[in-house]
């Protein structure tokens, strides 16, 4: 291969890579699941296969990190609507720790031994499975650990700091829907994701806003 083609090559799969990360986004590597590691995997070797592979025409080498690009973001728009989907995309969160008991049946699912399960802990300053209520293996791998009540942090109400009361709300059907309606939105099915806060009002992020964002 001719030098300047080699460095053509490398000039265009740099470029290209470049451009098509930013536009799937940094959850590709924030965020390493099951999904975001296959897709990494096939566009790097589509990336380098362009750069020195002369077999491989650079028409062809452009449209195949493309196309898989676009694959990608396909999938991960698909992701976020279906909850399906997304557990046969990314798969699930798998509780290792239970009530203090660590599942066994759970840690063969996910090819985990007890000494890695160690090591996850101490990633969270926890060093003894003893201290444990609950941990969880989230889909990208890191480890979300409660632990039990007594090795837990300090909080006001365990010195005696009162806080404000919040305002109570009775969360029903009607209660609901006049939310709704305040926020402008007319039906549930319009509601991205929305939550109680402390303080007893209504947190609601539509679909609009969502995909604006």
């Amino acid at each position: 291969m001719p030098l300047t083609d080699l460095l053509l090559r490398l000039v265009l799969a740099f470029g290209t890579l470049l451009a098509l990360t930013r536009i799937m986004g940094r959850k590709e590597i924030s965020q390493m699941t099951f999904f975001n590691f296959v897709s990494g995997i096939a566009i790097g070797t589509i990336g380098a296969s362009l750069a020195i592979d002369p077999s491989l025409s650079i028409r062809n080498g452009l449209i195949a990190l493309v196309g898989w690009t676009l694959i990608t973001i396909f999938l991960g728009y698909i992701d976020i609507k279906s909850k399906k989907v997304r557990e046969v995309i990314e798969g699930q969160p798998r509780i290792l720790i239970k009530k203090g008991q660590i599942m066994e049946d759970e840690m063969r699912k996910v090819h985990l031994d007890i000494d890695a399960l160690n090591a996850l802990l101490r990633q969270k300053n926890v060093f003894a499975v003893s201290d444990v209520d609950y941990a969880i293996l989230e889909t990208d791998g890191n480890l979300s650990v409660m632990k039990k009540e007594p090795n837990q942090p300090v909080l006001k109400s365990d010195l005696g700091i009162q806080n404000p009361t919040p305002n109570t709300y009775p969360i029903n059907t009607e209660w609901l829907e006049q939310q709704l309606r305040l926020s402008g939105i007319n039906s549930i099915s319009d509601v991205f994701y929305a939550e109680v806060q402390k303080d007893g009002t209504l947190y609601i992020d539509d679909k609009m806003i969502c995909c604006i964002k």
